[in-house]
């Protein structure tokens, strides 16, 4: 790039220095929130990335190009994008204003569009790695997609995040020559300036798994310095100096910079920088290549070069470039006065008329906005597959029979549909057989980006490696579990081609990934997990591998619906409809409940249960109705006036259990009416719609001023409003509100202390979830009326 390129490129980054600065000023000063809570902004750790990101902008990205931006550089982002005409004037000085241009870049709440939402350090970062392996895998499934490039823009104090090494260390992240990352080496974290520099660390981890490394040291004038003859020793200073010093070099001028400079510095150096002006000295030393752009556009270069595997560039920037805090250890938060603020305002030639101005469009810079504009724009994307989930399977057992082992038989069973066969692809962390996956695999096979020999046969699983294969195996980490699956379920937008992701684990390492779910569903992502097996019901397994909060967890995740069946028809019709949402419509037989956008969260059991329960159910209600009911949330499994018609007149109360406690309820429910008592069960499919639905309605009595209606769904499962008793392998809490959703008495039975190993029905009679105790809960829930 010439000379008139460069100058053309630094004034369009002066202004997008100014532009990021005063967003952020303007949403401290001149926006009264009248709360007292400050608002905040990152003003120093914006301004490191500002020389990164004009380069990447208006001189490199392709429209095809998908990039993360460190969450504290979205200041930049949006100035940027405002430059290149994709965003309105009105929302720069509405930053963290409601409605307005969000704390961290969000794909679903932000005006301008983001490619990844970051914000939980490190998903950000690893997310592009995770967007490139499904693009690896769309690309050998459905043809080649136009080139794209996958950019983490990250803080350096992201690599202490112990996702990201997990990321960078599974197999499924090999090989991904379109992918890099830059980190912004600004040498300062939240608290402080780091100690040391960990960069020879980093390098080795990096290289060690397969990575190109490029480093951006040193800017245009110290490279010239290093040159001139004596110039070696000058560089060994710098590099030798404590990370400390150097950064306190920052703010500093005149005599009071090259004392500082040269405290410890060996023999010569004084001489060498003798014949530096005091006023040249500071831009001399403190010269980094992450500020240069001729040098940061070289190192996009050398990345795209190398093809066969991802590449990192450390970019040495400093926090606060260009601002009066640069490199202050206490700059992480600080906010430049208003008196600071005229001065750069002042110095970027524009007054409090012009200054949200865009780019004079007749100018150099101008003139490249708009060309960069039109090079970036991009085609709308289409987010539904375009194929009809059938309803069901059709599923049968004739014998007990576990959800795990029905899931397992539906994905078999879809991927025989050549409809929607082909759009399906799973994924497990090294569980995929224990998960029952194995079927699933026997017949699509597991992906890998060339063949790969088999050297052991297997008769009961059949693992074939190929770009045709449609399981994707991962190494032990729940956290790229989800990170794949919130890539996979954004392919649609990320690779142009929509699919249909299925994940296992164990329910309770759920915990363990819980910050990528909710990465995930946060980001918009359309996927189905399924935690298997759960509870205390995997009772030999103890309590390291019992769970008992993540219903609770399913339940309250924002863009997620929890999902809980026990048998295995509605296991089948729910995970086809889930399926159905994802592929972008309704599936044939339509729910009541408003259209889904988000993940489905299947909670399963090893625990084979009759089927003849639901089956007798099924016969009374039939399957229309029947399968309304399941997928809307729940139905009633017995209902005690037509089972006992003895039992007109008797007490009512309704037992509610989701999952594997059921054959206790149903065994309680006929005991209660050997003492004379109707005990309707009730089993609830979906808590989670059934809250959502509840809550519909509150908050429209509550907005509207109007006594709230009763939902349908509960309506129809809980006809009448009587006591009722809760029964869940899992923590009591997670179904207690239905009590208060139904007016009535309730008794909450759960799990709400630690697991331990012994058989299950050891295990539910210390947790009170055998039929006697059920019968105790019933009886009490009548006393309380």
């Amino acid at each position: 790039m010439n000379q008139h390129d460069l100058d053309v490129l630094d004034e369009i980054q002066r202004r997008v220095l100014w532009l990021a600065t005063r967003i952020v000023d303007a949403a401290n000063h001149d926006r009264a929130t009248g709360d007292g809570v400050k608002v905040g902004g990152h003003q120093a750790s914006s301004a490191s990335l500002v020389t990164a990101m004009t380069a990447l902008w208006f001189a490199h990205l392709d429209a095809e190009d998908r990039v993360a931006v460190k969450p504290h550089a979205s200041p930049v982002f949006h100035a940027i994008q405002y430059l290149l005409g994709n965003l309105d004037r009105s929302y720069l000085p509405r930053l963290r204003a409601r409605g307005g241009l969000q704390s961290y870049p969000s794909r679903t709440k932000d005006p301008d569009e983001v490619d990844f939402s970051t914000g939980s350090v490190g998903l950000g970062a690893a997310a592009p790695l995770f967007a490139a392996a499904t693009r690896r895998y769309v690309d050998a499934h459905f043809g080649a997609r136009p080139h794209s490039r996958f950019v983490a823009l990250i803080g350096d104090a992201e690599l202490d995040e112990g996702n990201i090494w997990e990321a960078v260390a599974d197999p499924a992240t090999t090989g991904l020559g379109n992918v890099m990352w830059l980190v912004d080496f600004n040498r300062q974290s939240l608290d402080r300036v780091v100690p040391g520099i960990r960069i020879n660390q980093w390098r080795g981890q990096f290289e060690a798994a397969g990575w190109h490394v490029v480093e951006v040291k040193y800017g245009r004038r110290l490279a010239e310095a290093y040159a001139r003859p004596g110039g070696g020793a000058l560089r060994d200073w710098i590099d030798a100096m404590p990370n400390e010093q150097y950064q306190s070099l920052f703010g500093l001028d005149g005599e009071v910079l090259r004392k500082q400079f040269l405290d410890g510095a060996p023999a010569g150096i004084a001489e060498f920088i003798a014949d530096v002006p005091d006023e040249e000295l500071g831009p001399l030393v403190t010269d980094l290549g992450g500020h240069d752009l001729s040098a940061m556009l070289d190192a996009y270069a050398q990345c795209d070069a190398v093809t066969d595997r991802p590449s990192v560039v450390f970019a040495y920037t400093v926090k606060g470039w260009g601002l009066p805090i640069a490199g202050n250890p206490r700059n992480h938060s600080a906010l430049l006065s208003t008196e600071q603020v005229d001065t750069l305002r002042a110095a970027q030639g524009l007054t409090r008329d012009t200054e949200w101005e865009r780019l004079d469009p007749a100018s150099p810079a101008g003139i490249r906005a708009g060309a960069r504009r039109e090079a970036l724009s991009r085609a709308p994307r289409e987010r539904a597959l375009g194929v009809t989930v059938p309803e069901s399977t059709g599923v049968r057992a004739n014998k007990p029979i576990s959800t795990q082992e029905v899931f397992g038989r539906v994905l078999v069973d879809l991927a025989r549909d050549r409809e929607v066969g082909r759009y399906l692809v799973t994924t497990a962390p090294d569980v995929a057989t224990s998960t029952n996956l194995a079927g699933f695999i026997n017949k699509t096979g597991v992906f890998a980006p060339t063949e790969q020999r088999s050297w052991t046969e297997d008769r009961m699983l059949r693992w074939t490696e190929s770009p045709a294969g449609q399981h994707i195996e991962l190494g032990i980490s729940e956290m790229n579990l989800f990170l794949l699956l919130g890539q996979l379920g954004l392919s649609w937008d990320l690779s142009g081609q929509p699919l249909l992701p299925v994940g296992t684990v164990y329910d309770p390492f759920v915990l363990r990934g819980l910050d990528a779910f909710l990465y995930g569903t946060y980001s918009g992502s359309r996927f189905v997990v399924a935690g298997t097996p759960s509870g205390i019901t995997l009772a030999p397994e103890g309590g390291a591998h019992q769970s008992t909060i993540t219903a609770s967890v399913g339940l309250e995740l924002p863009g997620v619906t929890f999902v809980e069946p026990a048998y295995a028809a509605s296991l089948d019709w729910l995970l086809c409809d889930a399926l159905g949402q994802i592929a972008g419509g309704s599936t044939p037989a339509a729910t009541a409940a408003p259209a889904e956008d988000g993940a489905y969260y299947f909670r399963l059991s090893t625990r084979p249960l009759d089927q003849a329960p639901f089956e007798a159910a099924r016969a009374r209600l039939g399957d229309a109705v029947l399968r309304r009911q399941v997928v809307a949330g729940a139905y009633r499994l017995v209902d005690a006036h037509q089972a006992y018609p003895h039992l007109a007149d008797a007490p009512v109360v309704q037992l509610a259990a989701s999952g594997a406690v059921l054959p206790e309820v149903l065994a309680a429910a006929a005991e209660l009416a050997e003492e004379g008592i109707a005990a309707h069960v009730v089993d609830v499919t979906s808590l989670d719609r059934l809250y959502r639905a509840w809550q519909r309605t509150l908050r429209q009595g509550v907005r509207t001023a109007t006594v709230p209606s009763v939902p349908g769904a509960l309506r129809s499962a809980f006809a009448d409003r009587v006591p009722v008793v809760t029964v869940h392998d899992a923590a009591s809490h997670a179904m207690a509100w239905l009590g208060s959703a139904l007016g009535a008495p309730a008794v909450p039975l759960g799990v709400d202390e630690f697991g331990q190993s012994g058989t299950v029905t050891e295990l539910y009679e210390v947790h009170d979830l055998l039929p006697g105790s059920i019968v105790n809960a019933a009886l009490a829930a009548i006393a309380l009326r």
